[in-house]
């Protein structure tokens, strides 16, 4: 089984009814993978619990704390967006945990491929900050985790229709880490313009897409079956990462990009011939999407291209 999935019921534990982050996106992509009879075809895989020093790999330690001390509470509201309650400092540290997991059994030869079902998500939490639903940053704790290892070319991809902000902000002057991202613009957060492309050694390594409302299956077709393998190839990364968010669907209810389920599965589909040309391992970690129907089947179309490949 060269696919791992990582998942865990502890994931449904950071909930606000109502709230278009809730349990109910998890348990509609389980639902859906069952439903597909994909589990028998993949390796399940428990995330762990990052510590507290792998997460100040990313962020600092006075915000973890803060957010340790806020859920300890009884919590509310981070930011605007952004709810915690009693458990979710635990899931959001097993949510990180969950890429370190994936990383270190990609790394041990386990499986060569992995996606992990978390939330919260991620990419728009920065240094001191919960923002946009995302309280620690999975992926850039990920990518932080890889330069610790000894790695020095990290590929980070977000095709979440918002821009991955907080990742931007983490590597914005590191040229170890390539950060790419599509995305609606002007729109939450307001990050990512073209102009924005890092700053000293890190220039030239931070791309930005930004891409109208509207834009759909042409648009990203050309993006991820040209531009992104051009990129891959040049700076020629030894793992990648995927900030992979689904609220690109045309069906999305909180944005407004025209993709279809199978304009996904051809972005997916790039990305991991992309990995596959170079030889490099691929982690996908999920970030948006808010329409249950949507989500769990381009999930589940992301599984299949990652047992395809």
């Amino acid at each position: 089984m060269k696919t791992g999935f990582i998942y865990d019921d502890l994931y449904l534990e950071h909930n606000e009814r109502g709230h278009p982050e809730n349990k109910d996106r998890l348990i509609s992509i389980i639902q859906e993978l069952e439903e597909e009879g994909l589990f028998k075809h993949i390796r399940k895989i428990r995330p762990r619990r990052a510590s507290v020093e792998e997460v100040s790999l990313n962020h600092d330690i006075a915000y973890i704390q803060e957010v340790h001390d806020f859920c300890s509470a009884g919590g509310g509201y981070l930011d605007p967006d952004t709810y915690a309650y009693s458990k979710s400092y635990e899931v959001a540290l097993n949510a990180v945990g969950a890429v370190l997991e994936g990383i270190d059994r990609i790394l041990a030869g386990e499986v060569e491929t992995v996606f992990c079902a978390v939330r919260p998500p991620g990419h728009h939490a920065e240094r001191s900050k919960a923002m946009g639903f995302c309280i620690f940053n999975n992926v850039a704790v990920g990518a932080h985790y890889l330069l610790k290892k000894g790695f020095n070319r990290v590929f980070i991809i977000d095709f979440d229709a918002h821009h991955g902000n907080g990742t931007q902000r983490s590597f914005y002057e590191e040229d170890r880490v390539f950060y790419f991202s599509s995305h609606e613009y002007p729109f939450y957060p307001g990050t990512g313009s073209a102009e924005e492309r890092g700053i000293g050694k890190g220039y030239g390594y931070t791309y930005n897409v930004p891409l109208s409302a509207g834009a759909g299956d042409k648009e990203y077709e050309e993006i991820y079956s040209q531009l992104v393998p051009k990129l891959m190839k040049e700076y020629s990364p030894q793992f990648l990462l995927v900030s992979a968010g689904y609220d690109i669907h045309k069906d999305d209810p909180l944005t407004f990009l025209s993709v279809s389920t199978e304009g996904i599965g051809k972005i997916v589909e790039s990305i991991l011939r992309g990995a596959k040309d170079l030889n490099i391992p691929v982690l996908f970690a999920l970030e948006g999407g808010y329409n249950l129907r949507a989500l769990s089947q381009s999930v589940a179309l992301t599984i299949q291209k990652m047992l395809e490949a």
